[in-house]
């Protein structure tokens, strides 16, 4: 055989023998990668709530009377001390006494509530000077460098707080004034028409400006003392009411900031946690499984024509911030995976796989908190770190990946 023929022969074996060793070879697992960043972080809890008023004011027939047919419906606006409804004292001689006992009694009750009225004004007036004093310390501290800025924001919400509960008070006491009046006007009513035999008509009036919620009685009848007789509102002091797990709870203080969504407007609202309730209660969830659930009150602070269109009951969602942080190191939740020794007992341990030199490496990393969508981490990668998101069962440490940028 001649000795080119030989060499021929040599390098055809040399390259069938590469190309079944390159055949043969195992391809490189495409994967899907994201970068780390950094940035803003936030970790919330999510659930849904439910608006409602702060307060709500029934109407009720202080005086036994035949009720005139009430002309308002639902969703009527009424102005402050104006007719709502309209009552003609009847009066039979075996109810009379009876009934100017119960005004009598009534009127005692109202002018009770007018002097508890007074007396939560005095303690939230002192409330509001307290916190304007603890604002006061903490923006010296803050000035000096001993107190996080959270701490001063979270001071000068308190006194925002303190300045509505003092509104509320003050809007209390007008009202339980003006059931005061109404009280002594029935029994006058009453003692009138008793006396004369006459029947002059008592106009009941609205405590409030706002809105008619209910009409409880529609019809031309005669009504019981105590008869409820039409609902009220004010649709700008509204609030949410959102039932949480009482371990997610303990993580939402007074004062913690709110994102409010799926409220059916344009862009998302800003609230605050105003209180945690004392007293949780048992919930059987969709699953039949008891979850212990406490009450969450949340104040919209967004401008009220940001979120006019709101009534009382509707659905919202809330995500309730306990953690945010303006520089922040994230990756894609769904790149973090629990690593196999974090299955035992101690802190558990994450890891990602990193993207170095077209393999992947596993980076065992530390994680702070996790949302939907974003982790925290706090070490174990540098910024700008490739990481393969979705890493399937074929992906290990040293694969060779061939990286899709999602």
């Amino acid at each position: 055989m001649k000795t080119g023929t030989k060499i021929a022969m040599g390098i055809g074996s040399l390259a069938l023998v590469a190309l079944l060793a390159w055949a043969l070879a195992p391809r490189p697992v495409e994967v899907e990668v994201a970068t780390a960043r950094v940035g803003a972080f936030e970790h919330t809890i999510t659930e849904d709530g439910k608006t409602r008023l702060r307060e709500r004011y029934v109407v009720s027939a202080p005086l036994i009377g035949r009720l005139s047919r009430i002309v308002l419906t639902e969703g009527d606006r009424v102005d402050e001390n104006a007719v709502v409804a309209v009552l003609t004292p009847v009066l039979s001689p075996m109810l009379d006494e009876r009934s100017r006992r119960e005004q009598t009694a009534h009127l005692a009750a109202s002018e009770a509530n007018v002097q508890r009225a007074l007396a939560r004004i005095a303690r939230t007036h002192i409330a509001l000077d307290q916190a304007r004093n603890d604002l006061q310390r903490t923006e010296q501290l803050a000035r000096q460098g001993f107190v996080a800025p959270i701490r001063l924001d979270n001071e000068r919400l308190a006194v925002q707080a303190a300045q509505r509960e003092v509104e509320a008070a003050v809007q209390e006491h007008h009202v339980a004034q003006h059931e005061l009046e109404q009280a002594r006007a029935a029994l006058l009513a009453s003692r009138g028409a008793a006396a004369t035999g006459s029947s002059g008509a008592f106009e009941l009036r609205s405590p409030i400006a706002g809105r008619v919620l209910r009409v409880v009685q529609t019809s031309e009848a005669t009504v019981a003392v105590g008869s409820p007789l039409i609902e009220l509102g004010d649709l700008g002091r509204m609030e949410i009411v959102v039932e949480l797990l009482t371990t997610d709870a303990l993580n939402a203080p007074p004062g913690s900031r709110v994102r409010i969504e799926l409220w059916g407007g344009p862009v998302p609202l800003e609230g605050r946690v105003r209180l945690v309730e004392p007293a949780a209660f048992t919930k059987v969830s969709a699953l039949g499984v008891e979850e212990q659930r406490v009450r969450v009150l949340i104040d919209i602070t967004s401008p009220p024509s940001q979120w006019q269109a709101l009534g009382d009951g509707f659905r919202v969602e809330v995500h309730i911030v306990t953690l945010a942080l303006e520089q922040a190191l994230t990756v894609p939740v769904s790149a973090v995976f629990p690593l196999p020794s974090s299955q035992g007992a101690g802190e558990p341990r994450f890891g990602v796989f990193v993207v170095n030199g077209g393999r992947a490496r596993l980076t065992p990393i530390e994680i702070g908190a996790r949302n939907g969508s974003e982790a925290w981490v706090r070490g174990g990668i540098d910024p700008n770190t490739s990481v393969v998101v979705y890493p399937s069962s074929n992906v290990g440490d040293g694969t060779r990946v061939s990286a899709r940028r999602v």
